[in-house]
């Protein structure tokens, strides 16, 4: 990755906590037997990606990696409920992906402006004692604790979203190219590899708009991490049509032409297949002109589009642009993606199963339901400790132990917890 060009960040995102939940009763001067009244603890806040069409790098991103959401308020008294924790934000710009660093999976493809997906979910908050209240039990003093919040490390990767695509050998005059058509001001000059980062432009013809990217020089290799085309190639994945840039100058434009489209092809077949405009750069030059005709003509076999162009006085840029749109045109309409959030947690089933190892100094119960109930536990309440011991004979967890050899005195491990057997 371009120091100058942050298109890649690796950050720690972590959903808060839940609050938890609280045990006290009602306690007024004419009631005497009021009943249980402690509120639950409120959810955690969550952590959020969204597209903002206002960023283009991933920059913000450089100097802080972690990210955690507030975590839930604790519950009061007088059924009162604990405040939802607040949530984080995380802007980052159009065409992002967003992989879960340790399995690869994707989580989300943010194309859109606006577009949000969830990324750590917050804990649910704990049940306060008045949850608990039943006609056998009109005075629970059981509480739960709030779960801790989801966590992972993400891979943000930014794919730019372009209509137009301008690959070629280095110095074949993108830069200028684009400089001549757009807005943009890219750093130019007559030596390789001027350009060290994607720019990019908006190009306006006939009341018409589109976005134009410029990457920097590719040569033999650049799939493969040569030069610098390895670190940008992903950013024409995402263009509709590649304009190939033909240096005028050049011993062999035809031969730049195929080294170039075969480079695109071993990164991505799909690459090779995009509609390709080819220009002749560098009219002004009496080479160029000479090699025109021959380029015209094997583009006519080959039955690709070709035009020339002086980037650096102008000639033929303007047919340049008209062939860009007919070809757009051509195209068949991208579907726009959903602006709904997308959820990358989704509800999963309680897993009723778990495992038990014996280990040195005593024994492990792995299982996401039991270590869940075992955390949300308030170990300051003998009644929430019974809870869980009736919860974890239900579930057969106290059997399996015993037949897996449990004695008095040894330590039994769930989740962070340590259990003495007894």
């Amino acid at each position: 990755m371009s120091r100058l060009f942050y298109d890649e960040a690796k950050i720690y995102v972590e959903g808060g906590a839940g609050g938890d939940g609280c045990v006290s009763f009602r306690r007024e001067k004419y009631v005497p037997l009021g009943g249980p009244n402690g509120g639950n603890g409120g959810p955690g806040g969550s952590v959020y990606l969204e597209a903002d069409r206002h960023l283009n790098t991933l920059i913000n991103f450089k100097g802080k990696r972690h990210f955690k959401a507030e975590r839930g308020g604790h519950g009061r008294g007088q059924n009162k409920q604990g405040a939802k924790g607040k949530d984080i934000l995380l802007a980052v710009p159009p065409g992002t992906l967003a992989r879960d660093a340790e399995s690869g999976e994707l989580l989300a493809d943010l194309t859109t402006a606006g577009q949000k997906v969830l990324v750590a979910r917050g804990g649910r908050g704990g049940l306060g004692n008045a949850a608990f209240a039943s006609p056998t039990n009109q005075a629970p003093r059981i509480a739960e604790r709030g779960d801790e919040g989801e966590s992972r490390w993400v891979v943000l990767e930014l794919r730019l979203l372009a209509d137009v695509g301008i690959v070629g050998c280095p110095n074949a005059g993108k830069s200028t190219l684009l400089a001549a058509v757009s807005a943009a001001r890219p750093k130019i000059a007559d030596y390789p590899f001027t350009t060290l980062v994607p720019n990019l432009g908006v190009v306006s013809i006939h009341d018409r708009d589109f976005v134009m990217v410029d990457i920097p020089g590719l040569i033999e290799g650049a799939h493969a991490g040569a030069g610098l085309g390895h670190d940008f190639l992903r950013h024409i994945e995402r263009t509709r049509i590649l304009v190939h840039l033909l240096d005028g100058a050049s011993r062999d434009p035809l031969q730049d032409l195929d080294d170039i489209n075969e480079e695109l092809e071993l990164f991505n077949p799909r690459l090779a297949s995009k509609p390709q405009l080819v220009v002749l750069n560098k009219m002004d030059l009496p080479q160029s002109q000479e090699l025109w005709p021959l380029i015209e003509e094997e583009m006519t076999r080959r039955g690709v589009p070709a035009c020339s162009v002086s980037a650096a006085t102008g000639m033929g840029v303007r047919d340049m642009l008209n062939q860009i749109l007919r070809l757009l045109d051509s195209l068949p309409e991208e579907e726009e993606p959903p602006r709904e959030e997308i959820a990358v947690f989704r509800p999963q089933e309680e897993e009723e199963g778990f495992t038990i190892v014996e280990e040195e100094g005593g024994f492990r119960v792995r299982g996401r339901q039991v270590e869940r109930m075992v955390a949300r536990t308030d170990w300051r309440y003998d009644e929430s400790v019974r809870r869980l011991h009736r919860i974890l004979e239900r579930m057969g967890v106290t059997q399996a132990l015993e037949e897996a050899g449990v004695r008095e005195g040894d330590t039994v491990y769930i989740g962070e917890r340590e259990l003495e057997w007894s």
